[in-house]
């Protein structure tokens, strides 16, 4: 088994791992996107909100699957 064996091997068990708790990963992906805004001054915010709401709904639909 290779490097890029194990890193997939790992990702899939990252991604079920997210799946089923991603009800708690909600206000982490929050408090990053708020990180974030405060680092760029709110420049990006609107780039920023829509990259939240992306990434929660992709952790959703995981969950349902």
């Amino acid at each position: 088994m290779g490097l890029f064996d194990n890193l997939k091997d790992a990702a899939g068990k990252a991604a079920d791992l997210a799946s089923q708790h991603a009800d708690k990963l909600d206000p982490l992906v929050d408090k990053a996107g708020d990180l974030l805004d405060e680092r760029t001054e709110g420049k990006y915010a609107e780039h920023v909100d829509r990259a939240q709401d992306a990434v929660k709904k992709a952790l959703h639909e995981q969950s349902t699957r």
